[in-house]
């Protein structure tokens, strides 16, 4: 395993042990806090993001993956992860923030945009991989 795919690894298992966290505070101090509506989304957040993590560890692990599509598919995978995750976090306990999150709607679908995008460079490398 080369070194961009140990960061890769470890990348996923530092994500993957948030992913734990967030979920856990999601089942047992969330509910206290906020709407049973929220408390879905939350959900919906944590696993879409462990999905993410497991995909994550999959592209580390497989060395058959060329390594532009790697770089590509992680990125879009982080980054999806950070904005629909992320803004549903944020958006589920924007009641005890102190200031107005609702400008992170749109980011949301965004972050499941950069998902596709992640999942699609990924099909596309492998496509491609053998036929360069």
């Amino acid at each position: 395993m080369n070194n961009f795919d140990k960061k890769i690894v470890v990348i996923a298992s530092l994500l993957g042990a948030i992913t734990i966290a967030i979920g856990a505070f999601g089942a047992h101090g969330l509910k206290k806090l906020v709407a049973a509506s929220s408390i879905t989304s939350f959900e919906t957040g944590v696993r879409y993001q462990m999905y993410h993590v497991l995909a994550l560890l999959m592209v580390g692990w497989i060395a058959q993956i060329p390594h532009a599509t790697k770089k590509w598919t992680v990125r879009f995978f982080l980054l999806g992860t950070l904005c629909f995750s992320g803004s549903i976090y944020v958006l589920a306990l924007k009641d005890y923030l102190p200031i107005s999150v609702g400008f992170l709607g749109p980011v949301t679908p965004l972050g499941g945009l950069l998902f596709i995008l992640g999942w699609l460079r990924l099909g596309y490398g492998m496509y491609r991989k053998d036929r360069v």
